[in-house]
């Protein structure tokens, strides 16, 4: 497999505007004649979708939600981050663009996360000009709060709700265009494989939720928008229908699967309450802006924390990373907060919790505006805990958050596959080997506005994809694998439930390739996998028809490819033999517990091939090439 990364020659900052220039362009009037599959209506698919209408395509765009609104990226509340220095605290595209290097742990390929620098500038503007209602200042300027891993005040927000703003805003454009007629929407419909005709993605086949129709859809090129992979953990922040069914039948149809082994584990999470709850609830990592991190000094101390006397109290965080303090990424708050309840040091009644205190901000800055930058925040906190946050502190643990893995992609965003694009999280592109907070948006948006519209132009005008329809052998192919697969679902006929299946392989998934990882443990894990799995195929059970709206077969057919993606992820894991970023190699660390890279060994891409069921995939490797940023030990002290 050959990895051309087609990153454009000359200076970093000028390799955009010079590779725009040099890419093809279709004229306006043929735009028209091409057709274009949007997967996914999130921020990435939702903008994608929207802008490439605006242009003049035929688009398609799918979601397997009711409507685009319900995408996932309405989960996410504390901000968006971009370089406009408006605080005039040394900010600029060069810094942002550092930060988000250093922050990934030097993973990450610098010509992509400079190009995220240089156009989150014009993301601000595009949302303001669609009425996104960011924050402002007294003044009437658009407000900024500080976030992980950054020293600059550059991400801007909408109480605790931006995520929801902005996919309002890319929703009513996509709206606007559905309404011209140049994209159709396929709400409730889920896409099930992906149709390769002459090494050419050109089309996708889908089942229909509702009905259960099995189709085939045609296009000169497909897009993917779906999101991350970390409800492979079972409980995680993301909502319940998150999957990883597109890129994984991608995967399987040639497209390479980059650093699966690159999870996030956020550190700002409601902490587990019960045996069967089904998913967790994140607090933004906005609230760290005035939240302190801190437990008891005392091991097993469990008095109530208004008792605990502020000498009794250690404040880990600040006590540790004095530069960054309670704003250390997300990587390394996390792996604070385990180690301090490994300790015995936890609050809470599993004794799986830190504090996130408010007294002092409350104190300093008054109740009232606390209220009005968090106040949604603390109202979700207490509906589901019954403790008050501006009384008593938040609890809160790491959770399976977000995945920096994700299918690999070239400069334009093309995945191995000719004609298949991968967008926001669904690729591997930006974020290394651990994500900043606040950038998930700007990533999302910033490929959906202003990369694929460009990129995609270039692979049409060179591609000239021929003309073929759903009648073409391949999609009756395709149609007869996912019928087959359906028909083995409902034939099973087993003793277990498809959820009961997913908890216990999220509870391995935890255990072995989790915030910590070592060797003992990834193997353990790459045995139990296939055991669970084997199981699954033989004892499942999946009531009702593939003719109705039936969501345990939605289910297996999800957790299906969870099974597969995990040993995937721990086969990844286990051939890393360093730490770096959200993967922490046991084995690999400084004398004082930090993450330990090996650079002579590891700077590169891991990207695996696929190469048959019964095979062991192969693995292939984009060298990391650093020019701008020295490579250097990650230190926030």
């Amino acid at each position: 497999m050959e990895l051309n990364s087609r990153v454009p020659a000359g200076p970093l900052e000028k390799k955009w505007d010079r590779h725009r220039f040099e890419m093809k362009l279709v004229n306006p009037a043929n735009k028209r004649k091409y057709t274009i599959i949007m997967v996914g209506s999130g921020l990435g698919g939702g903008a994608a979708a929207a802008t490439m209408g605006e242009l003049g395509y035929n688009v398609k765009c799918f979601c397997f939600q009711d409507s685009p609104r319900r995408a996932h990226s309405i989960a996410a509340q504390g901000g968006i981050n971009a370089a406009k220095n408006y605080q005039n605290d040394g900010d600029s595209i060069y810094r942002l663009f550092y930060d988000t290097v250093k922050g990934g742990d030097f993973r990450s390929r610098e010509a992509n996360v400079y190009r995220l620098a240089e156009i989150s500038v014009n993301i601000i503007d595009q949302c303001v000009a669609q009425g996104v209602p960011f924050a402002r200042e007294y003044g009437g300027l658009l407000a900024n709060r500080s976030f992980g891993g950054a020293q600059v005040s550059r991400t801007f927000y909408a109480r605790g709700q931006t995520g929801q703003q902005l996919l309002l805003g890319a929703y009513q454009a996509l709206e606007r265009q559905v309404a011209a007629g140049t994209v159709t929407m396929y709400p409730r419909t889920e896409m099930l494989d992906v149709v390769i005709i002459d090494g050419k993605a050109r089309g996708i086949v889908t089942r229909d939720l509702v009905t259960g129709k099995i189709e085939s859809h045609v296009a000169d090129a497909v897009v993917l928008g779906t999101g991350g992979y970390a409800n492979v953990f079972y409980l995680s922040t993301n909502a319940k229908g998150s999957n990883a069914t597109a890129i994984w039948r991608a995967y399987k149809r040639g497209a390479a699967f980059a650093n699966p082994c690159y999870t996030q584990i956020h550190p700002t999470c409601i902490p587990v309450s019960g045996e069967y709850q089904s998913k967790l609830t994140l607090m933004s990592e906005s609230l760290r802006n005035d939240g302190r991190v801190w437990v008891p000094k005392a091991k097993g101390d469990k008095r109530a924390p208004g008792a605990i006397p502020e000498d009794e109290r250690d404040y880990y965080l600040a006590r540790k990373y004095p530069s960054f303090g309670n704003l250390a990424p997300r990587d390394i708050a996390s792996r604070g907060a385990k180690e301090v309840c490994d300790e015995g040091r936890g609050v809470g009644p599993s004794g799986l919790g830190v504090y996130l205190d408010f007294a002092d901000a409350i104190k300093r800055l008054g109740e009232g505006v606390i209220r009005e930058r968090y106040g949604n925040l603390f109202e979700m906190y207490q509906r589901i805990t019954d403790e008050d946050p501006y009384k008593v502190p938040m609890r809160i643990y790491p959770a399976a958050h977000y995945t920096m893995g994700g299918l690999w992609v070239d400069y334009n965003l093309m995945s191995t596959i000719a004609g298949l694009h991968v967008i926001g999280e669904a690729n591997f592109s930006d974020h290394g080997a651990n994500r900043l907070g606040a950038s998930a948006l700007m990533q999302g948006l910033a490929d959906g506005y202003f990369v694929i519209p460009n990129t995609i132009s270039d692979y049409l005008a060179s591609a000239k994809p021929a003309k073929v329809d759903t009648s073409h052998q391949a999609f009756k192919d395709a149609e007869a694998q996912v019928a087959e697969r359906t028909r083995q679902f409902l034939s099973i006929d087993g003793k277990r439930t498809v959820d009961s299946f997913h908890r216990e392989l999220g509870k391995i998934m935890w255990e072995y390739c989790g915030m910590a990882r070592n060797e003992a443990g990834l193997r353990k894990a790459l045995e139990l996998i296939p055991q669970l799995r084997e199981e699954f195929w033989r004892d499942v059970n999946v009531p009702g028809s593939d003719v109705e709206l039936n969501q345990a077969l939605e289910k297996a057919g999800r957790v299906a490819d969870f099974f597969e993606l995990a040993e995937l992820m721990c086969k990844d894991a286990l051939h890393r033999r360093e730490s770096c970023g959200g993967h922490f190699r046991e084995e690999s660390q400084t004398p004082d517990g930090e993450a330990l890279r090996d650079d002579e060994h590891f700077a590169y891409v891991a990207a695996w091939e696929y190469a048959g069921d019964a095979k062991e995939p192969i693995l292939n490797k984009e060298p990391l090439v650093f020019e701008n940023v020295k490579l250097s030990q990650r230190s926030y002290k």
